[in-house]
């Protein structure tokens, strides 16, 4: 009797599991892949339907599936073993492992407490000013570094305080999600600010030149895009205090606790030094030497330093780094990377290009459309720079105003707030293990709103006026 309830008591629990499997056994079998895609693509996108659904509800732990994604790639023939491990380890894992790695460098040299306490003394105790100095400098840093080291930078920061405001953060989750999110969203909303906040800016800068259309400079990027940075963030804050109610309204308990503790720690001694100075240098090399060294391969010199002098332990660094979210960020760049490679990726934009012909007639709203919900669509699944560089040349051959189109695509790209691996300060945040899947979701559709709302603005009253 005990075995049936343990079975029933599983399938309970699984329900969510058993439906992907439901569902992928179908479409394998029983369903003709649609016209014009071929076998590769269309599971492909039974490995992608199945993720989302499991990533989503969280039947498994999100390692787990990372390693389901990898594995059917293979049992269902879309690739060699060989391939799908050297597309799931490239530069962009690379860089989060570093990054990750980095973090608890940092962390292990207390010198998350004392920028916690510089980031206060800007912001004053109460929690709403707290949430909003977190979203403005995670987003005016990232328009300039790339929301990738702006998260890994600020994570422990905000990681600090959530420790000193409750010695169990189980206990003040709306406090958590909302520190963590402002920074994870602060950075997305930032990284379209200029050219350096993301390689997706740059490919599309690439392709203007490519179809002839011309050239914008740094600067002028930031005239285009700028102002949308700095509208969206007083907004993502009411978003995220609307979503995630924190339980204190103010922190000064746990700034008392910070205050005493970096008293105590006296002033910064000559190990902290030398963890600033290796970090600044990552800092700089990540600004002026990623396009020909790359920024996982500068992270990583950057963590082999720390061990040699000593700032860190290998075993420390090993039992904090979260090696889960490593394998997931690999995996969704694996399978992002066969969508874009079996032509998946191609047929899904051509459908949604001919099903809004039907109802947009306007060449003019079409384009527009198309290049804001195909893209921002497609962010949620592949890479923000995957979707623009598979989105890109497919927007630009619409017809109509080149560059502006262009511009649209590119920010689009950063709309990826849907799930944890949606964009990279999102999986770094999931890395502490205090945010839920469910939480993506919350707040995501909130975000997705408000971007797409800012960028009709943005093209309505501000492009006109500039341009």
């Amino acid at each position: 009797m005990s075995v049936y309830l343990d079975i029933l008591f599983w399938i309970r629990q699984k329900k969510w599991l058993l439906v992907a499997l439901v569902l992928g056994l179908f479409m394998h079998f029983g369903v003709t892949p649609p016209a014009g895609l071929n076998p590769a693509a269309y599971d492909a996108l039974i490995i992608i339907s199945m993720a989302l659904i499991l990533i989503v509800t969280e039947p498994l732990p999100l390692p787990a599936i990372a390693i389901f994604m990898l594995f059917m790639q293979v049992v269902l023939g879309i690739d060699t073993a060989n391939n799908v491990a050297s597309s799931f380890m490239n530069d962009a894992v690379f860089f989060i492992m570093g990054s990750l790695m980095l973090a608890v460098a940092i962390v292990s040299q207390g010198l998350d407490k004392r920028l916690a306490l510089g980031i206060i003394k800007l912001t004053g105790n109460k929690t709403w000013r707290i949430v909003t100095g977190f979203t403005a400098i995670s987003a005016i840093l990232a328009s300039f570094i790339g929301e990738h080291t702006v998260a890994a930078m600020m994570m422990p920061v905000g990681l600090t305080l959530v420790r000193y405001a409750h010695k169990d953060p189980r206990k003040v989750t709306g406090l958590t999600a909302a520190l963590l999110f402002s920074i994870a969203y602060g950075a997305t909303i930032g990284s379209i600010g200029t050219p350096s906040g993301g390689g997706r800016n740059v490919i599309m800068m690439n392709y203007w030149t490519e179809f002839g259309v011309g050239s914008v400079s740094y600067l002028e990027w930031m005239q285009y895009v700028y102002p949308m940075v700095l509208f969206q963030i007083p907004f993502t804050v009411v978003i995220l205090l609307w979503t995630f109610k924190p339980e204190q309204n103010n922190l000064d308990t746990a700034v008392r606790k910070l205050v005493v503790e970096v008293a105590r720690a006296g002033k910064i001694k000559g190990r902290e030094w030398m963890a600033i100075i290796l970090f600044a240098l990552v800092f700089l090399g990540w600004v002026f030497l990623s396009e020909d060294f790359g920024l996982g391969i500068i992270a990583l010199v950057g963590v082999f330093l720390y061990l040699a002098f000593g700032l860190v332990e290998w075993g420390e660094l090993n039992r904090k780094t979260n090696w889960g979210v490593v394998l997931l960020f690999g995996a969704a760049i694996s399978i992002g990377i066969q969508m874009n490679q079996t032509g998946a990726a191609e047929w899904i934009a051509g459908v949604i290009i001919t099903n809004l012909s039907q109802v947009i007639h306007s060449p003019e709203v079409l384009q527009g459309s198309v290049s804001v919900l195909m893209t921002g669509i497609m962010s949620n699944i592949l890479s923000s720079s995957a979707t623009v560089a598979v989105v890109g040349p497919i927007v630009l051959d619409l017809g109509g105003d080149k560059i502006l189109l262009g511009f649209s695509t590119a920010i689009a790209s950063a709309f990826g707030y849907f799930t944890a691996v949606a964009a990279p300060a999102c999986t770094i945040i999931y890395s502490s293990g205090l945010v839920k899947s469910k939480d993506f979701l919350r707040a995501g559709w909130k975000m997705g709103v408000l971007s797409v709302l800012s960028l009709l603005g943005l093209a309505v009253f501000w492009w006109p006026v500039i341009k």
